[in-house]
């Protein structure tokens, strides 16, 4: 079974730092890409930044270009996100996914919640 597990969300002030994790398991398929997306309240769910499994550069969301890094361990067995000079507006809950080159293969973990207020 499939298990995408956050954590390293919390409360911080603008202008710090947080890094979150993403620790996979159960996957019996090849990954195609592993992602980090966020939700604000009353917003819709947009892409943060995406890892390639075939070699693409990272790909970042514009509001977040040259504070967020994504990465992964080689074994894509765990994902992070570096978060940088957090601002107000990237108060949300941050979510991973996994894409499998079947396009049923498409997992979420369950969020993890990131505020930035001072």
């Amino acid at each position: 079974q499939v298990q995408l597990v956050e954590s390293g969300g919390g409360l911080v002030q603008p202008g710090g730092s947080l890094r979150l994790s993403c620790a996979a398991s159960g996957f019996t398929f090849s990954t195609r890409d592993m992602s980090w997306y966020r939700q604000a309240p009353g917003k819709e769910r947009e892409l943060v930044a995406r890892i390639s499994s075939i070699g693409a550069a990272p790909k970042y969301a514009a509001s977040v270009k040259g504070r967020f890094t994504i990465s992964s361990t080689s074994d894509k067995n765990t994902m992070y996100l570096e978060m940088n000079s957090l601002k107000v507006d990237d108060t949300a809950v941050y979510y991973c996914n996994v894409r499998g080159m079947n396009v049923r293969d498409d997992y979420w973990g369950q969020g993890t919640q990131v505020t930035v207020s001072s």
